[in-house]
């Protein structure tokens, strides 16, 4: 609301120049460590390993591995959890007992009462024995320090075993216990993800015991998680916040008020803001910015046509709603990149309805792309989730 009662109108300028600014795209803006901007994004996406670095790079004053490297498995200041629509993130320590409980208790559950049904039906274990396992698997972490899935079979036998998948069906496969009991290990914060075999853009982690979250009441933490959104990614509708926790719109509605969140309209309908932040944004100064497959920035919101028309999205989404590497311009998506075999960093502007960057658009993303590339050097990005326009480019 504003001093006379009626609700203030944000429209899409604005939300681009709080957008710039908040996910330190502005280049004045930019961090000078990873746990900001974890912290500026809420949560980066970790699904891609290779996302992380890309995603932090992109907002670092100084780019670089040995940042990321740092934080995740030095310091231990940022840590993986599966997390929000059942996602794998990367969130600051001090973050982490809110985001569990938030949004990975309630996943856990589910992958537990999951897990328990495939052993039942698969192979005719209980929870007994799943028990037995698990606290074996923990023991010899607690012996054996960081271990692979492969180092853990070792260890424990029983993580060898395997389940029959579709018995008596034409396709019908056996499978490993091993990877879904550590996932549900994991999901449940008893073991957790440590440095990769092989580069920073490989999946295949090391396991570690974890050390123990104090978790906040559940309604607590989703008040605590819904500030921290619509600090990051307000004005926001209630669709968008359901679509990015994973949540009940029962319990969405529940944390906005929790937190006082003051309506505002949008082009979609009325948002959210927080009660602090009712009052305009300033300008920033126009930006550029290459962002990876899976960035937090494009994935911040279910309604997306305030930065991407809906015309361009088949060809930097996949199908299954994962976004590609995107190049944008104060705020808006103009294009796409990718990485070819031979290290080069190529980009493409969209074409068609919509507006188009200004005059000075392509000098500046094209700085980025030569940024891109610098620190990148001899590695080689292949994001996991391939879309048509990063296809086409790295071709």
């Amino acid at each position: 609301m504003t001093v006379d009662g009626a609700v203030r109108r944000i429209g899409g300028d604005e939300r681009r120049a709080r957008l710039g600014v908040r996910h330190r795209l502005v280049p004045g803006l930019r961090a000078k460590s990873a746990e900001e901007v974890a912290r500026s994004l809420v949560a980066l996406h970790a699904t891609d390993a290779a996302t992380v670095y890309l995603s932090t790079a992109a907002r670092l004053a100084e780019p670089g591995f040995a940042e990321v490297e740092r934080a995740l498995y030095e310091d231990g200041s940022l840590v993986r959890l599966l997390a929000m629509r059942r996602t794998l993130f990367v969130v600051t320590r001090e973050s982490a007992p809110v985001v569990y409980a938030a949004a990975a208790r309630a996943i856990a559950v589910r992958e537990r009462a999951g897990l328990l049904k495939h052993l039942a039906e698969g192979g005719g274990w209980d929870a007994v024995w799943l028990a037995e396992v698990e606290e074996a698997v923990v023991a010899a972490l607690a012996t054996h320090g960081e271990s692979t899935a492969a180092q853990l079979g070792g260890y424990e036998p029983r993580l060898r075993e395997q389940v029959v998948m579709a018995a008596g069906k034409p396709y019908e496969t056996r499978q490993n216990v091993a990877s879904r009991i550590i996932r549900v290990l994991a999901a449940e914060g008893r073991i957790a993800r440590r440095r990769p075999v092989g580069s920073w853009t490989s999946s295949q982690f090391r396991w570690a015991v974890a050390e123990p979250l104090e978790e906040p009441p559940a309604a607590e933490a989703k008040a605590a998680l819904a500030r921290d959104w619509l600090a990051a990614y307000g004005p926001g509708t209630e669709a968008d916040l359901k679509w990015w926790t994973g949540w009940t719109l029962t319990d969405v509605r529940k944390a906005l008020a929790a937190v006082g969140a003051r309506q505002v309209g949008l082009d979609e309908g009325t948002g959210y803001v927080l009660p602090e932040d009712v009052e305009p944004a300033p300008d920033a100064a126009p930006w550029a910015a290459l962002l990876p497959g899976l960035d937090p920035t494009p994935m911040g919101w279910q309604q997306r046509d305030w930065f991407l028309p809906e015309e361009h999205r088949a060809a930097l989404f996949d199908r299954t709603g994962n976004v590609g590497p995107t190049v944008w311009w104060d705020g808006r998506v103009v294009g796409g990149w990718a990485q070819r075999a031979d290290g080069e960093i190529v980009w493409r502007l969209l074409t068609g309805p919509g507006k188009g960057p200004g005059k000075e658009a392509p000098a500046a993303i094209a700085a980025e792309a030569e940024r891109l590339g610098g620190w990148l050097g001899d590695a080689r990005v292949t994001p996991r989730f391939r879309t048509p326009s990063e296809r086409e480019l790295s071709a």
